[in-house]
């Protein structure tokens, strides 16, 4: 324990950098997945494709490959970025793929005469979507968004590998000056699993309150 208090600079910093990750590239991912699922339900067939073959691509491939191939491809183009911004892109991107599948989900337990009821009215696809399908979409997939949230969070560990100090890499540093890995790793496993619980407990209430009664 004493371990931790006397590098609890280092690691609340590297804490800090853990929340930024997650906090913006989760805002990037669902803006990209709100798009991603315009696409996936768009009357255009050549739409519909390219929308297919965003999320097909993202969950095939692994994120530490991604981030990877961003951190040292990108120099090679003559793209120049911050790591911590590169991260939350590639992090983002990555994600988005799976926010547009849970919101897709969504859409479709809305009942077509929703939709219908729309265009009824004059609104066009994008204003239904918009303002009558998503929004009732996203109340049914609050908790698949919210475990999304949680390995999100997870997931920017690996940014860690390529040089991002975030609390992973803040612990990895702390353990090579104690060479004390158990407390320094648990305490760091702790921090993750704290932010996981209160992103649960947020998410269950908020589909609680959020329930569309049938």
């Amino acid at each position: 324990m004493s371990v931790l208090l006397d590098h609890l600079p280092e690691l609340w910093q590297g804490l800090l950098v853990t929340f930024q990750l997650t906090a913006a590239s989760f805002l990037g991912a669902a803006v990209l997945g709100v798009l991603v699922t315009a696409l996936r339900v768009s009357p255009v067939r050549v739409l519909r494709a390219l929308g297919t073959a965003y999320v097909e691509t993202f969950q095939n491939l692994p994120l530490l490959v991604l981030l990877v191939l961003a951190f040292f491809g990108l120099p090679e183009i003559g793209i120049q970025a911050d790591l911590r911004v590169t991260a939350i892109a590639v992090i983002a991107v990555y994600e988005a793929a799976y926010i547009g599948e849970a919101l897709r989900s969504g859409v479709n337990s809305v009942a077509k005469g929703q939709g219908e009821a729309a265009r009824a009215i004059g609104l066009t696809f994008a204003q239904s979507l918009r303002h009558v399908i998503l929004p009732q979409a996203l109340r049914t997939v609050v908790q698949p968004i919210g475990n999304i949230f949680i390995a999100l969070t997870m997931n920017t560990a690996l940014a860690a590998a390529v040089g991002v100090v975030d609390l992973t890499a803040a612990a990895n540093r702390v353990n090579l000056l104690e060479a004390q890995p158990i407390p320094i790793f648990v305490g760091a496993g702790a921090a993750y699993a704290l932010i996981a619980a209160c992103a649960g407990f947020v998410t269950g209430r908020l589909e609680r309150r959020l329930v569309i009664l049938r």
